[in-house]
């Protein structure tokens, strides 16, 4: 959410940025804050005055009681009960005024960074960097579901009659191989410095909409029926939650915290939910890492950041890039985000395993987080990014790492985490 002093003094800026944003049919709600802002500065103006009358006569109705002027008292009481209902008119008009505010407030997205590329949607997202040489095998890679049923690892067919589409049973060797790259994550970002933390699953609807848009909280959040509680789409929720109301010293600064946590989305929109594998699901299981640091600092995190995620990818030989998200492919919180998408040697090209995002002050001015430093009391900047995400990631992993025999090689970071095997062997091999 911006600054309304901002908005006020740079209009032309922030519509400016609304069209980049290609959301032009937000550009009205501009104006009707400046407008909505001017009266309710004229609300105040007129409180103040009132309030202040009514002080000054409250003090002459005193001192003509004292004198028994009873008839003056009397008219003075009557002007001191009207500006009494006058004031509470007014009362109620300012906070309707300050609710109109904030609704437009909250959906005028926020300035995004000047680097970042003015593009429609993802399709014109920019390739920053390639990390790692793509290779494809010289034999055929099946999709993914197939390599984990060669091992008895997945069973969609039961978890459909369970839950539906979008969910699954992963078994045996796929999933100790799921919760050994979570626990390799966990490690890895503990040994960076970052403190571990396993968060709430659910969050009230103040963190809600503290931490994401209207848009995405459409899209993404389960609502629990009768309760102010939804299921977090991703840990980071809970975690810049945890500041919800607090002033930070400056000296407590930057807060590092890498989280687990279960996932729960909609998934609603274009995607939708892929019913033959596990890319696109309704849950999911994630290593995450948030940062709450000096807004100077915040460019200098999210290099950081993203390139934790591109560093763990690379420590399992799985090559990845970079892509810059464009202007109409950012969410509205978000000032600038980074997607690291790893190597697909079955579609020949890469596919996205985690976002990295600098959300600048928008999340901390939602929820109320501010750091308190020589220069007084400030909003913080906050910053998530995926460390990974199964079983998403799997399926980079396991086509990178399939070999000819079916079987499907283990990374030497990972070995600790899989008892100690160089390999896994599927049940039923390839023909």
């Amino acid at each position: 959410m911006l600054d309304i002093k901002f908005l006020r003094s740079n209009p032309d800026v922030v519509k400016q940025n609304i069209k980049n944003k290609f959301q032009d049919e937000k550009l009205p709600l501009v104006d009707e804050v400046i407008e909505l802002d001017k009266r309710n500065r004229e609300i105040k103006q007129e409180v103040e005055a009132l309030r202040a009358e009514k002080n000054k006569a409250s003090k002459e109705i005193g001192a003509m009681m004292a004198q028994k002027k009873l008839e003056e008292a009397e008219a003075l009481k009557k002007k001191v009960a009207e500006s009494n209902g006058r004031i509470n008119e007014l009362s109620e008009e300012e906070k309707e005024v300050e609710e109109k505010i904030k609704k437009n407030m909250m959906i005028i997205p926020n300035i995004i960074d000047p680097s970042v590329p003015i593009g429609k949607d993802d399709s014109e997202n920019v390739e920053v960097e390639r990390f790692g040489e793509p290779v494809v095998p010289d034999f055929e890679i099946p999709y993914h579901t197939e390599i984990m049923e060669s091992f008895n690892g997945i069973d969609l067919d039961a978890a459909r009659r369970v839950a539906g589409n979008g969910f699954y049973y992963l078994m045996g060797d796929i999933a100790r191989l799921h919760s050994a790259v979570i626990a390799y994550a966990r490690d890895f970002m503990i040994n960076r410095g970052f403190t571990y933390c396993v968060p709430p699953f659910m969050i009230r609807s103040n963190v809600v909409t503290g931490v994401m848009s209207f848009a995405e909280m459409d899209a993404m959040m389960y609502k629990i029926e009768g309760e102010d509680l939804y299921l977090i789409g991703t840990s980071e929720h809970s975690m810049i939650g945890k500041f919800i109301g607090t002033t930070l010293d400056k000296t407590e600064l930057p807060q590092t915290l890498t989280s687990y946590s279960p996932c729960f989305r909609k998934e609603k929109g274009a995607h939708g939910i892929e019913e033959r594998g596990v890319y696109r699901i309704h849950q999911f299981e994630k290593q995450e890492m948030i940062v709450v640091c000096e807004p100077e600092d915040s460019k200098e995190w999210y290099d950081k950041l993203w390139k934790n995620t591109v560093d763990l990818f690379r420590s399992m030989d799985i090559p990845v890039r970079t892509l810059e998200c464009c202007s109409g492919d950012l969410a509205d919180l978000k000032v600038k985000s980074v997607d690291v998408e790893a190597w697909s040697p079955r579609q020949k090209k890469y596919f996205e395993v985690g976002s990295c995002s600098n959300l600048g002050d928008a999340q901390a001015r939602r929820l109320g987080i501010r750091i308190k430093g020589e220069k007084g009391s400030y909003f913080a900047h906050t910053l998530n990014n995926t460390v990974v995400a199964p079983p998403r990631m799997l399926i980079a992993f396991l086509e990178n790492n399939l070999q000819a025999d079916g079987s499907v090689k283990i990374p030497e970071v990972l070995q600790p985490y899989m008892g100690g095997n160089k390999e896994i062997t599927p049940k039923s091999p390839r023909l």
